[in-house]
């Protein structure tokens, strides 16, 4: 996901609903990228947490317990995504609205319905879209 969308130490790269962290760790730890983990569930946020702090670049990362709904999105260049193909879509107007020109979006695994991804990368039987605005 990281390489597709050109993750470089000058991105934020915001991964929603981020589970363990382990994508936004990634990206510091290989780009040197900042980036910022966002999930509902305090717990996933406090093993993202852990697992940054273990890789030794928590103080590079924002962790945040919130709806990915409702988190600015603003300072994203780079936003992940490992959701349903509802949240997609439901997301899609969000991301169009707060992310500046130029950002990019990677969604592992489920594309959004009647936008068309500016690359499509398969890897084994998974599916990486890209889009830039």
């Amino acid at each position: 996901m990281l390489e597709l969308a050109q993750v470089t130490s000058r991105d934020v790269v915001y991964d929603l609903g981020c589970g363990d962290g382990r994508i936004v760790i990634a990206a510091v730890v290989r780009y040197g990228a900042r980036g910022v983990c966002v999930d509902i569930d305090p717990q996933r946020i406090a093993e993202s947490r852990e697992n940054a702090r273990r890789a030794g670049v928590e103080e590079r990362i924002r962790f945040m317990t919130e709806d990915l709904f409702t988190t600015d999105l603003g300072g994203a260049s780079v936003v992940t995504l490992f959701l349903s193909p509802e949240f997609n879509d439901r997301l899609r107007p969000k991301l169009l609205r707060e992310l500046k020109p130029g950002a990019r979006i990677v969604s592992h695994y489920h594309g959004m319905t009647n936008w068309t991804a500016h690359a499509i990368l398969h890897v084994g039987e998974r599916t990486i879209f890209l889009w830039q605005l």
